[in-house]
């Protein structure tokens, strides 16, 4: 009897060491955020938060450049987005830049050793382009990054990585037998949490403008796009959302009724403009770019790597927990751009995204 209670004992602690091993420490928090009795809150765990909250931390500002001066136009050649700024302004930012983008490069990164007016090099190229997107981003789409007054910075997407951490191109899925069309879905891809939903949300809805609706107004009506499939292409990109932004569905939903917009709260609004906004990010400022990108930053189909929500936010509701960067780098809040003649480039035509995207997408 005593052999038979003492070996209970270890029984005992591995039973009680599974059952803790699915819960968290401390226990979880919640905030209120929608209206009472619907569950619209958010979870968070404070020891996770402050680990969070410290990768957020952004790096101190330069101080300012002292005023006046000659402008950078008149001193240095072929100078295109940033011509309007003081040479001591436009030094200051591109020491912020190098700091954010290449800090273990450094400024050969963009620009060619001894003649740094060349366009020689693809990174410079894409860098004036990428600066003209962040002035675009902070005075043309105010309802999404200018909430509260914080807009983005090149250090948003980048922290110092040449590459931003999070992008993405089209996703082939798995290989596919002789005559077996892939179906876009029940692949295990980290997009979407490893569940059976369709694992490439980004070329259909953050490339391409397909519509995100999943209920219908009327029954059956002819060309009905809010069939099971359609919902299963929404949830997959309402995932990657809610995974970006580090929250659940009531973040921007009711969950008693998802797509009144009169019962949302006003963070969908914001991420109704976020999508649109990103969608342009890739169209006009990316895609444009793919024939001076080289190989390793194309996909497998031959298309950029494009920006996501998780480019920016990085699993945090506001990137950065909010922090205004933009207000210490005025420049970057619009166009700083001189029109010098002889310097204009010609527009380019984006590229196709079907191109790029697998029959399954296409036919979305």
């Amino acid at each position: 009897m005593s052999i038979g209670k003492h070996a209970s004992v270890p029984l005992v602690a591995v039973i009680a060491s599974v059952v803790l091993l699915g819960c968290e420490r401390p226990p979880p928090e919640v905030v209120q955020n929608g209206y009472r009795g619907l569950g619209m809150e958010q979870n968070y765990n404070p020891r996770l938060l402050e680990a969070s909250i410290r990768k957020n931390i952004p790096p101190e500002s330069i101080p300012a450049a002292a005023p006046g001066g000659p402008k950078v136009s008149d001193v240095y050649e072929n100078v295109q987005v940033l011509s309007d700024l003081t040479v001591a302004e436009f030094t200051r930012l591109m020491v912020a830049v190098t700091t954010w983008v290449s800090p273990e490069q450094g400024c050969n990164y963009c620009h060619v050793p001894g003649n740094w007016a060349s366009d020689d090099i693809y990174t410079k190229v894409v860098s004036r382009r990428m600066f003209e997107m962040t002035q675009q981003a902070n005075s043309e789409w105010k309802d999404h990054v200018l909430v509260n007054g914080v807009g983005v910075t090149c250090y948003t997407c980048h922290r110092g990585n040449p590459v931003p951490e999070y992008v993405w191109v089209t996703d082939p899925g798995p290989g596919q037998p002789s005559g077996m069309k892939p179906t876009g879905q029940n692949y295990g891809s980290p997009t979407t949490a490893y569940s059976s939903l369709p694992y490439d949300p980004y070329t259909p809805f953050l490339d391409q403008a397909n519509e995100i609706r999943v209920i219908g107004t009327s029954a059956l009506p002819a060309g009905n796009m809010k069939s099971l499939k359609q919902a299963e292409w929404t949830y997959a990109l309402m995932m990657q959302i809610s995974d970006s932004l580090g929250v659940n569905c009531t973040f921007c939903h009711n969950t008693r009724s998802f797509f009144a917009w009169d019962q949302s709260t006003p963070q969908r609004t914001t991420a109704w403009y976020a999508i649109r906004h990103v969608r342009e990010m890739n169209q006009e400022y990316i895609w444009p770019l793919n024939d001076v990108l080289p190989a390793s930053r194309k996909g497998p189909y031959g298309d950029p790597m494009r920006v996501s929500c998780m480019t920016c936010h990085q699993g945090v509701y506001k990137p950065l927990y909010g922090a205004p960067m933009l207000k210490d780098y005025p420049s970057l809040a619009g166009p700083t751009k001189t029109e010098v003649s002889g310097t204009e480039e010609a527009a380019v035509e984006p590229v196709p995204v079907e191109a790029a995207a697998p029959a399954a997408v296409q036919q979305l």
